[in-house]
């Protein structure tokens, strides 16, 4: 049964059967972005080195130009399948999560679907909400496998950094003061790849990573501080910092009583991967030494949906996350919305 009272949530019958991903192939380094925009360092008087310096990110993937977001969020979605031992004709949900979509109308959900083959009693759909979107997705599939309406369903998402990068690059080319480079820099940090996420009701033999609970918690008050209009974004990062911090905290303290956990009691924590600054305060704030939490912004940058979902599947390809752990995916996007979800590995 789901116990569902509009910011908490728990689940007894969900279980995560398998994230498949897909790197972008081209690497960017944090220096090679400096060296575009070296006229706007001469002129506000600053050195090479600043964007790894404040984010702790020396690189991040780009896709080819031109290459398909469906296509990415198609390769991750049949991973994810694959390594579920799901087909796809069993889908009850597909939704497309991403910040990115290749048109506002279809959904984007719709070419993944066409191109996995799913039957035509499955829900095809994108949601979008900034960062968290994978997350939300795996909250609307978790309720509709807990009631029993679907067996399987999946979350798909691909995000791509050059295009905003470029005109972004552009942007600063053209104005070179300290406050428009103040609200672009954040944009630099940016990376591209693509993330498919299975969850299912157990019955299909997979992996079987438990989804205990949950917790959410918004603040719109906020929801100005970082806003991506066409080929224009603006962040306003270190509000973005003491904001999302601050709802964190308050999130985990109803996540931790929520599920009866405490700081000792979370074994792994995988976050957002915006930067060393935003994962350090956070975790100090909610209790949670760095060596619990696994990380992979420093060579991937923030992937924005794609982030939390693709550092879970490379922490647990390098042995971070093993059975029996318990593991609190921490998700938050501007808005400002916060998400966490706790699993048994």
């Amino acid at each position: 049964m789901l116990f569902y009272r509009g910011e908490k949530m728990r689940y007894t019958k969900v279980f995560l059967d398998g994230i498949g991903y897909e790197l972008a192939p081209n690497v960017v380094t944090s220096r090679a972005l400096e060296d575009r925009i070296a006229p706007v360092y001469r002129a506000l008087g600053m050195q090479p080195g600043q964007l790894e310096a404040l984010t702790g990110i020396r690189e991040r993937r780009w896709w080819d130009p031109g290459f398909r977001l469906s296509a990415g969020a198609l390769g991750a979605g049949r991973k994810a399948l694959a390594g579920g031992g799901v087909p796809a004709g069993e889908l009850g949900a597909l939704i497309y999560a991403g910040v990115c979509r290749e048109a506002s109308e279809p959904a984007t959900a719709c070419a993944v679907a066409a191109g996995l083959g799913v039957k035509p009693d499955c829900a095809v759909y994108d949601i979008s909400n900034a960062c968290l979107g994978v997350m939300n997705g795996i909250f609307e599939v978790a309720n509709a496998i807990e009631l029993g309406n679907i067996r399987a369903g999946l979350i798909v998402s691909c995000e791509s950094a050059r295009e905003i990068n470029d005109s972004m690059i552009a942007s600063m080319l053209q104005d070179t003061s300290m406050d428009h480079f103040r609200l672009s820099m954040a944009t630099l940090t940016g990376g591209s790849g693509a993330v498919g996420v299975l969850l299912t009701d157990g019955s299909f033999g997979g992996k079987g990573h438990r989804l205990l609970g949950g917790v959410l918690r918004t603040a719109p008050e906020h929801h100005e501080l970082c806003r991506w209009r066409g080929d224009f974004m603006s962040t306003d990062a270190a509000a973005v910092l003491k904001h999302g911090v601050a709802l964190g905290r308050d999130t985990w303290r109803a996540f931790r009583d929520e599920l009866g956990w405490d700081a000792a009691a979370v074994d792994k924590t995988i976050c957002h991967q915006v930067g060393a600054p935003h994962r350090s305060q956070v975790l100090a704030e909610i209790g949670v030494p760095e060596s619990k939490d696994f990380q992979t912004y420093e060579y991937l940058g923030n992937i924005g949906t794609v982030s939390l979902p693709i550092t879970a599947a490379i922490a647990e390809e390098r042995e971070s996350l093993v059975a029996g752990d318990q593991v609190a995916f921490l998700g938050i996007g501007s808005g400002l919305n916060c998400l966490m979800l706790g699993w048994r590995w």
